[in-house]
């Protein structure tokens, strides 16, 4: 069977339309399928509509959180929740193709336990969104060392890779990343970004800047490293500052440049200051993950099979 898992944030004009239209899909291909809708605290009727796709479908499970804990939290809820051989992950604005999803578990037939969703065209984006996502893009395949240009949350994995992924003790887990890094024999599908036909997109330029900053400190020690070769830079400016005031010393010049000075320190007083905040952030994942606390709380799980409370 395969388990879709679909993550929800403000999506109620989506719910019924995703449902009605993976299930046609998945009905018409004769392939075995649940729909696991994670709502992450949204504050519209998400959740009354998820429950409404249940009572008519009999595939849908429906997991409501507590409160909203970000979509990282949605994804690993539903794949804990998935009861499926194998398991997609997939958003609900059907941004994501519904049809390439027959493509993946064709290939999970044939061995597969990972297939990769990448992007052959984003659809439209403003200019700002489009360099903003760039450079994030950038920066993350930097720090993960994984070519993340092309990545989305789009994937199949088996069972196998799934629970790979559960048994990860760590809070802030980055499941773009994780799941490439599990390794796992692999395979990629591309997918052309479809225009959303209702609502609006929940990724503003800041969210991307967040987004980015809290995955690359929750996966990679980059940063950490990038303040060690700025201290080296620093470190050779300063040598190379020394010698020149040496030299002018000893041969009876007096160092001039009072601006020179007021500029190196403050160089390297917002250097100081922008490391101790990377350092900082650090420090706030490590204390997050020392307190152990669940990545999320389910307040209500119901089912087109049965109803839990």
């Amino acid at each position: 069977m395969l388990s879709i898992v679909i993550p929800a944030y403000n999506e109620e004009k989506m719910i019924l339309k995703t449902t009605e239209v993976v299930s046609g899909i998945m009905e018409r291909e004769k392939i075995p399928f649940e729909l696991v809708f994670v709502n992450d605290g949204s504050k519209d009727q998400t959740w009354e509509m998820i429950e409404k796709a249940a009572e008519k479908n009999s595939h849908v499970t429906g997991i409501r959180f507590s409160r909203n804990f970000g979509k990282e939290s949605a994804i690993f809820a539903g794949l804990a929740n998935a009861e499926g051989d194998c398991i997609a992950v997939m958003d609900c604005d059907l941004q994501h193709p519904p049809e390439t999803l027959v493509e993946m578990y064709r290939l999970w037939e044939q061995g597969y336990e990972v297939i990769e969703g990448v992007k052959r065209s984003r659809g439209k984006e403003s200019i700002l969104h489009r360099a903003s996502a760039g450079m994030f893009y950038k920066i993350m395949s930097k720090a993960v060392q994984i070519d993340m240009s092309r990545a989305s949350d789009f994937k199949l994995m088996d069972r196998k890779a799934v629970e790979a992924l559960l048994s990860m003790p760590e809070r802030n887990a980055f499941f773009r990343a994780l799941s490439s890094w599990v390794g796992y024999r692999t395979t990629s599908v591309e997918f052309d970004v479809q225009e959303r036909t209702e609502g609006e997109s929940k990724w503003s330029t800041w969210s991307l800047i967040k987004y980015a900053v809290r995955n690359i400190v929750g996966f990679s020690s980059a940063p950490l490293q990038m303040i060690t070769v700025a201290g080296v830079l620093t470190l050779l400016l300063a040598v190379v500052l020394g010698i020149q005031s040496l030299v002018k010393y000893f041969c009876g010049h007096a160092l001039e440049g009072f601006t020179t000075v007021i500029l190196l320190l403050l160089i390297i007083g917002s250097l100081i200051m922008l490391s101790l905040g990377v350092i900082g952030i650090y420090i706030a994942k490590i204390y997050e993950e020392v307190k152990g606390r669940p990545r999320y709380f389910i307040a209500r799980k119901i089912s087109g099979r049965k109803k839990d409370n």
